[in-house]
């Protein structure tokens, strides 16, 4: 009997030896396809940046954000290459190819998309890639193909009820760049707060909030400019004709019922909505 067990063990072992041999990696979300070789490529030598002179500005930055995170803000006049090359510049708003294949070699680096957004969530897949033994920082040879199951995958944030600041959304921004998420819902306006500078309507921001916070519409440029060149759309949302506490404080001559109300600060519902068939209020004389 002992004997046995014994031999089950060593053949469990012999079986093992293959899996233990493979490094282990947490990739997220998992790629469609991974096939790791038995090389290596040690990060103990900068990567070269190899891009075409007319890339898309957002691949070029996006690139020297993924260097700077693997190996430092060093730029090797030579080594081993970090090669990017895609056919067109993509548009997440018509939700374009994303598909990409990444190459890991002993010699380098090799990134293939049919456009720039592909690249991106190439670098966010390499980025996840480093591996530390023994005070050993190195990339494991590996061919990836993946391209996203579904079109929309999105992150909703709600500064109406609970403002967040702009350093906020951008740091929620690269994280959904890191996780390969591409749809900011942006939920702006609510009973509680409208959350967006208007030059037309001055008193939706003015007084459509207890706590005044609103975003200019520079800041929500800037997070426009941030989250495209993280390839993530911004789908902002305006609530109609309920959920409109916050524009009925500001003009209450659009409310359904002829009632005062102030600024909810707490989360509930309402019997008061616009009311469609009331004339609007007559813009101030700055346009935006």
């Amino acid at each position: 009997m002992m004997n046995y067990w014994t031999i089950c063990s060593f053949l469990l072992g012999l079986l093992a030896l293959p899996a233990l041999a493979q490094p282990a990696l947490t990739l997220l979300p998992v790629p469609t396809e991974v096939r790791l070789g038995k090389g290596r490529l040690n990060l103990k030598t900068p990567l070269k940046l190899q891009l075409d002179a007319a890339a898309d500005p957002a691949v070029r930055a996006a690139a020297r954000r993924a260097l700077v995170r693997l190996q430092g803000p060093a730029e090797p006049a030579t080594g081993p290459l970090l090669q990017i090359r895609y056919g067109r510049v993509g548009l997440p708003e018509k939700f374009d190819e994303e598909r990409y294949s990444l190459r890991v070699t002993p010699a380098g680096v090799a990134i293939d998309a049919p456009t720039n957004l592909g690249v991106l969530r190439a670098l966010a897949t390499l980025e996840q890639l480093p591996i530390t033994e023994k005070k050993q920082r190195y990339l494991p040879e590996v061919d990836i193909q993946d391209q996203p199951r579904f079109a929309w995958r999105g992150l909703l944030m709600d500064a109406a009820r609970h403002f967040l600041p702009v350093a906020v959304i951008k740091r929620n921004l690269d994280g959904m760049a890191a996780v390969k998420l591409n749809v900011l819902h942006w939920h702006l306006t609510d009973d509680q707060g409208f959350r967006v500078e208007s030059k037309v309507f001055p008193h939706l921001q003015e007084v459509g909030g207890d706590d005044g916070l609103y975003y200019t519409q520079a800041e929500v440029r800037e997070v426009l400019a941030y989250a495209a060149a993280r390839g993530i759309r911004v789908v902002p949302e305006f609530d109609v004709p309920s959920h409109t506490t916050s524009w009925i404080v500001a003009y209450p001559r659009l409310a359904s019922v002829d009632s005062v109300y102030a600024p909810y600060t707490r989360w509930s519902t309402t019997n008061v909505a616009i009311d469609p068939t009331r004339e609007p209020p007559t813009p101030s004389s700055i346009r935006c």
